[in-house]
């Protein structure tokens, strides 16, 4: 299937190919795959979108995981491909090992991962495992880290709950239940949003907030 075909598949649904790759023999991945597909957010009309599908609307748990298997399933229906989620373990498909594979994300100075094009607010919808294999567009030939002179995300935590040592996930978890937290709780994490690289992916305050009580949910199951 041609590429440019898939791109505005995959367009059609507010999604975007995020990076690529070809797998390893030892890859959790279909027998004949030759490559694979990273579908992420296309921002900034995303969340516009999928707020108006049925899963939004049913009342029902989990809609956005709802929303990205029936419609990457679809995609993958179209493109012969076989879906691939981050989510529904464990175990895990190893999303972040395959996002740094791609070419087009490292490993920030505070652990999180780093895209060429979203910056820190980078997420994957899902993947596609393809049967043939594709040119994508090369990414930077390194990381924005590199050239980045503030490094923003080193000192926008309120309560240093991250650096390139650790992550103090119940601490930040405790801290968006405390009233001092509503910036992140309603907002997005600080350290996210402090990325200069963001650009158009800055997330509206009703989709941070959205994945920011996602976050609290899944801590308390």
């Amino acid at each position: 299937m041609d590429s440019d075909l898939i791109h505005s598949i995959v367009a059609r649904h507010h999604l975007q190919i995020m990076g690529g790759f070809c797998p390893h023999s030892d890859d959790p991945l279909p027998a004949d795959t030759r490559f694979v597909l990273m579908l992420g957010p296309l921002a900034p009309s995303f969340w516009r979108f999928v707020t108006t599908s049925k899963e939004f609307l049913d009342g029902k748990k989990d809609p956005l995981d709802r929303w990205s298997q029936r419609v990457i399933g679809q995609i993958a229906t179209e493109t012969a491909s076989t879906p691939l989620f981050p989510f529904g373990g464990p175990p895990y498909l190893p999303f972040q090992d395959w996002a740094i594979r791609s070419g087009r994300c490292w490993v920030s100075p505070v652990g999180l991962l780093v895209h060429d094009t979203a910056g820190l607010l980078v997420s994957f919808r899902g993947a596609l495992a393809m049967t043939q294999s594709f040119d994508l567009p090369p990414g930077a030939s390194q990381s924005p880290c590199e050239n980045c002179r503030d490094r923003p995300c080193e000192n926008h935590c309120p309560i240093h709950a991250l650096d390139d040592k650790h992550y103090d996930h119940r601490a930040c978890l405790s801290y968006l239940t405390n009233p001092l937290g509503i910036d992140c709780l309603s907002k997005g994490c600080a350290v996210r949003r402090a990325c200069p690289i963001n650009g158009s992916t800055m997330q509206p305050p009703s989709q941070a907030r959205f994945h920011q009580e996602a976050r609290l949910s899944a801590s308390t199951r």
